[in-house]
């Protein structure tokens, strides 16, 4: 399970730079229309921290993709 987890949190870390990137937003953007601050969107897309999974589902409606998808179990990202 450790593994699984340790897949995940780069899956995760990698796709939310990627849509970060894709969508040409700022953290202090994702921070302002989300109320996640910018700290911990870099630590995310670090793999310093987890994200709870009340943050997954709002970065997920955020950037209109699936919590699997950002999640990497998925590579479907239509919501």
């Amino acid at each position: 399970s450790g593994g699984i987890k340790m897949l995940v949190r780069s899956q995760f870390k990698e796709r939310l730079k990627e849509l970060r990137f894709e969508k040409n937003v700022s953290m202090a953007k994702v921070q302002k229309d989300t109320g996640i601050s910018a700290n911990m969107i870099s630590f995310y897309e670090r793999g310093v921290s987890e994200p709870t999974g009340e943050k997954i589902i709002k970065l997920a409606q955020y950037f209109r993709v699936t919590s699997d998808y950002l999640l990497g179990l998925s590579n479907r990202n239509e919501v």
